[in-house]
């Protein structure tokens, strides 16, 4: 077997990268090997199992205390009897005040009870439930707690207030936006116009979205994300259904969605501090420093950095997965990953002068990681999964781009002595600093030649190399002055083409009027001037 064949752990069968479940869509190493829409049903269906799990536990902690309480309770006579009758009708009492005021504030609260109508229509069926799940812990510590110490109705009212002014405080609405968010809302609102009646029933379904994920910013991001999805998918289906709006105009709408209302949640949902984004981004970036003397023949990378036009390809790739974390939206970042992707194949393809392969392009990718080191790739990549319109994450380029680079990071992250065809401990000095590996030397060198010698033909392939690259840089100038004095040429001849089409006429100057009180030599041919006469009257 050939040395390249030993090496070729790295490929990655095409079918890997689909969806463990066999629905054909790609799969995603976030959704443990999943497609978006199979990853959102297993976790449904774990979600209410957990959900119903922890009412079981609530109603049964619940039990136990009331026959613990019931056990402790034994008959007194008729004083205590009266006493157990004061104490309980004096906390429904106040149960019922308390009730009152809720109920009172509840009925002026209009805003807060519409929005909770509006997020209903949302996502029916589920809100209950979830509610439900998210206040499971404040219903125990309601149900535990001891009358008297129940908040009293001022109490309830100070704390309604707190949560208006808290509300109108945070309100996204009374922010200051970026210039950038009111270009893409302006953009947004000049593309719904297009849609006329259901682009207004868009636009008002985003305001609602991006109201309802401002409360949600207490909840897991998990939880944010699939509402997100859940908010795509009901947005599709409608374009579909109720308006019968084509595929392609849909596309172009959820594109338009998701740029609306990602580039408003971008600082809010992105590495968000509740997760563990950050630190896995550090981890990847300690590890991608760690592996900086992987060289492409290790990887069996197709690519020739010495020819020019390869060299400037990968700088490319290199520049636009980089790229990647300066974007806001999913789908400009995925649209990084498939330029980086496409110039991988563009620098295959001229190394080989033939098509190139898939089982090319992975080593390729893994390569370009490791000399771009992206910032927060995680991040990214955690983003994109979470919020991306799950359609581009499931078919297509994007999709399959997309799924290779999760696999290139997985790769990475994992990468061994036996994936790249070295010793446990070549690898183990590698890793440590303590030694490098050693460049490939030319098959025609003898075993017995000095090392001088050798040094002394590195040293002229390096001169050749050099001087290769300065006449190439000199030509380049020598053209590039040529351009300019060709187009300082072009510029006067056109100049002068002009001027003589249009030449300039100068003409000579009007004489002067002559003042009104200036000496005339002709007031002598001028009447007298009329005399002043009394008239008696």
């Amino acid at each position: 077997m050939s040395l390249k064949s030993e090496r070729r752990g790295i490929h990655v069968d095409q079918s890997e990268l689909l969806c463990k479940k066999g629905c054909g869509y790609y799969g995603n190493p976030g959704w443990q090997g999943f497609c978006s829409k199979c990853w959102r049903e297993e976790y449904q269906k774990a979600r209410q199992k957990q959900i119903q799990e922890d009412w079981e536990l609530a109603e049964r902690l619940q039990r136990e205390e009331e026959e613990a309480y019931a056990s402790t309770q034994h008959p007194q006579g008729a004083q205590s009897l009266t006493f157990s009758k004061f104490e309980e009708k004096k906390t429904n009492e106040k149960s019922r005040k308390v009730t009152t005021v809720k109920k009172f504030f509840g009925a002026s609260s209009r805003a807060g009870s519409k929005k909770a109508t509006q997020e209903t229509s949302l996502n029916p069926g589920q809100l209950g439930k979830e509610r439900g799940a998210d206040n499971l812990l404040r219903d125990l510590k309601e149900i535990f707690t001891p009358p008297w110490e129940l908040p009293s109705p001022t109490e309830v009212l100070a704390g309604k207030l707190r949560e208006v002014q808290e509300a109108k405080a945070a309100s996204p609405i009374s922010r200051q936006v970026s210039i950038e968010t009111d270009r893409v809302s302006k953009d947004f609102c000049d593309f719904l116009k297009t849609y006329h009646k259901p682009g207004q029933e868009i636009y008002k379904q985003c305001k609602l979205f991006l109201e309802a994920m401002h409360h949600k910013r207490e909840l897991s991001i998990e939880e944010q994300s699939e509402y997100t999805q859940d908010f795509y998918q009901n947005v599709a289906d409608k374009l579909h259904a109720r308006w019968k709006v084509s595929p392609e105009k849909v596309e172009m709408a959820m594109d338009q969605i998701e740029k609306y209302i990602m580039t408003r949640l971008y600082k809010y949902v992105f590495c968000p501090e509740t997760t563990e984004d950050e630190k896995k981004d550090l981890a990847v970036q300690k590890r991608i420093r760690a592996l900086h003397w992987v060289t492409p023949q290790m990887l069996c990378v197709p690519v020739n950095e010495e020819i020019p036009e390869v060299s400037d390809v990968v700088v490319k790739a290199i520049t636009d997965i980089i790229e990647m974390d300066s974007k806001r939206v999913p789908r400009d970042k995925l649209a990084c990953i498939t330029s980086c992707s496409k110039h991988i194949f563009t620098a295959i393809r001229t190394t080989k002068n033939e098509p190139a392969s898939a089982d090319d392009f992975l080593p390729t990718l893994i390569y370009i990681v490791l000399k771009g080191n992206p910032p927060r790739l995680q991040s990214n990549i955690q983003y994109i999964t979470r919020f991306c319109n799950p359609s581009r994450l499931m078919t297509g380029e994007d999709g399959y781009y997309f799924t290779n680079l999760c696999c290139a990071v997985a790769f990475i992250e994992k990468l061994d002595a036996q994936s790249l065809n070295l010793s446990q401990e070549d690898f183990d000095r590698y890793m440590s600093g303590q030694a490098s590996p050693k460049k490939q030397e030319p098959e025609s060198w003898s075993a017995d030649m000095c090392v001088g010698v050798r040094q002394m033909y590195r040293n002229l392939d390096l001169l050749s190399q050099l001087n290769e690259r300065q006449e190439r840089i000199v030509s380049e100038a020598k053209k590039l002055e040529r351009d300019l004095i060709d187009w300082t040429d072009g510029v006067a001849k056109e100049v002068q083409e002009i001027v003589e089409k249009y030449p300039l006429e100068i003409k000579p100057p009007n004489p002067a009027l002559a003042a009104i009180d200036s000496e005339n030599v002709e007031n002598d041919k001028l009447p007298p001037p009329l005399q002043p006469q009394v008239y008696a009257g």
